[in-house]
């Protein structure tokens, strides 16, 4: 069995990536890792030269600045990174997702069980979201719970953005891969930049949405979304984590958007007849 490791990255110091402890997360258990870097305005590429591993495969690309349609460049820059893969599974992580270690044993367990086992196109993560500092965490249905991350090499796979995949059964139809449980967490970092780089980041992307820039401000959230995290980080973060943690203070006169009550009614409706209605991008095996 071989496995191949990808992601693509641009201005990784500029916008807060923690690429260098994602990828180092999941070498281990990877036969190649491909990296796909944008044309960056800061050290994104000696970040990566400097892991110095022979697993490690870097291909440079430029980005599409034209297209400004509902993310479609990350798809691709998703895809060529993708399809420079060799390996029978293709683990993609961004740049802002790690693995812990304690993890890694049992997803080469799955991998190997399953194969040969063809009805199993995509494995499957949990999802811990990270906002403002290490000790605070994100959930409820309008947070992704769970997403493919592995999937399957020798399938027609696209991506139509970075955050999924379709399957190409037929030439003019994709659907979301098959695929089992791992009920392994990925710890997802992207909510937890400095205020300003979180910031950079929204002026920097939002265009390839076509959408407006807004500022951003850690504490207008709805506080019903808001725990405590528990458990313990990935080694590999132990450098990247601040010390000490940034203080989350929620604003009290903030009033929900629409689109975070319509949240609220849909928690409350998970609650009381069990149902889980978070999005899916894939299809379980049953």
């Amino acid at each position: 069995m071989k496995v191949s490791g990808f992601t693509f990255i641009r201005n990784a110091s500029i916008l807060g990536y923690p690429v260098r402890e994602s990828i180092l997360s999941i070498l281990p258990i990877c036969d190649e890792f491909v990296v796909n870097i944008g044309d960056s305005e800061d050290d994104t590429d000696e970040i990566i030269s400097s892991i110095k591993d022979p697993k490690i495969r870097i291909i440079r690309s430029q980005w599409n600045e034209k297209m400004v349609t509902k993310g479609f460049v990350y798809g691709q820059q998703k895809s060529i990174a993708h399809y420079n893969c060799t390996g029978d599974w293709a683990f993609y992580l961004e740049g802002d997702e790690v693995i812990h270690e304690d993890d890694l044993p049992k997803i080469r367990f799955l991998m190997e069980k399953y194969l040969n086992d063809h009805r199993v196109e995509a494995l499957v993560f949990d999802y811990i979201h990270f906002y403002c500092n290490q000790n605070t965490i994100l959930e409820g249905p309008g947070w992704t719970r769970r997403a493919p991350r592995i999937i399957r090499n020798t399938i027609r796979v696209y991506s139509p953005d970075g955050l999924f995949f379709l399957v190409l059964e037929k030439n003019k139809v994709g659907r979301y891969p098959y695929g089992i449980l791992t009920n392994v967490p990925i710890y997802h970092y992207g909510w937890m930049r400095q205020e300003s780089k979180f910031n950079t980041k929204v002026k920097k992307v939002s265009k390839y949405w076509n959408h407006r820039a807004k500022e951003f401000k850690y504490g207008q959230i709805d506080p019903k979304v808001v725990k405590e995290f528990k458990g313990t980080h990935p080694t590999v973060m132990k450098s990247w984590l601040p010390d000490p943690p940034p203080v989350l203070t929620l604003d009290k006169e903030y009033r929900l958007t629409n689109k975070e009550i319509r949240q609220r009614m849909k928690s409350l409706i998970e609650r009381i007849i069990s149902i889980d209605l978070s999005r899916r991008h894939f299809k379980l095996i049953k």
